[in-house]
């Protein structure tokens, strides 16, 4: 079931800050860095931006020859391999994978590197590149939302580290049908205060 949820802005915040929403890969490497999934842009105080959360999401992948495959609806549990077809590269389901929890992505091509994409909502939320011949590359999302203000951001850019590290604010949104993300803190001068994020008007499912 879709997350409906509400990012209300109830801070002083005078300096037009965007928000970034993202999620980490928990079998994700060392230095992986995460996308960002959505970045609210231009919500003054005390206005609110209302969008989901869903609980489906494709999966794609691109080769090293700079083709893109169509996504396909995933789920965990579930591998898809990039193959080497008549009519060229594709990908495909391939069987379970081997871990209950993750969407994996295997690379069976005898040559080139590939990348391996998670998409929710349509929008790019996770990624992994460099995947060799031969390799799998392994997605663990639990319901979990990343959540910080930021300055200069798009939706799908890869975050640096520094800025993953400034983001400290995580959101369970574990048995939940809709709820507020509210932002308080900030403002002008020596008595400005650290943004702040949580949940408030929470439904369960």
């Amino acid at each position: 079931m879709d997350i409906k949820l509400t990012f209300r802005n109830l801070s002083n915040d005078t300096n037009n800050s965007s928000v970034v929403i993202f999620q980490k890969n928990v079998v994700a490497d060392f230095g992986e860095k995460a996308v960002a999934w959505t970045v609210i842009r231009n919500c003054g105080q005390n206005g609110y931006h209302p969008f989901t959360y869903p609980t489906r999401m494709t999966v794609s992948s691109s080769d090293s020859w700079g083709n893109y495959m169509r996504q396909l609806a995933a789920q965990d549990g579930q591998m898809f391999a990039l193959e080497m077809a008549p009519s060229g590269h594709i990908l495909a389901y391939a069987g379970p994978a081997t871990d209950a929890s993750e969407v994996q992505v295997r690379n069976n091509l005898t040559q080139g590197a590939i990348n391996a994409h998670i998409f929710k909502d349509g929008k790019l939320l996770a990624i992994k590149t460099g995947i060799a011949p031969g390799q799998s590359a392994a997605f663990r999302l639990e319901p979990t939302l990343w959540i910080g203000a930021v300055s200069e951001m798009e939706e799908g850019d890869v975050m640096n580290p520094a800025v993953m590290s400034s983001i400290n604010t995580e959101l369970s949104l574990l048995g939940i049908a809709s709820a507020d993300i509210v932002m308080t803190g900030g403002g002008p001068g020596a008595d400005s205060k650290p943004f702040s994020f949580h949940l408030e008007n929470i439904k369960y499912a």
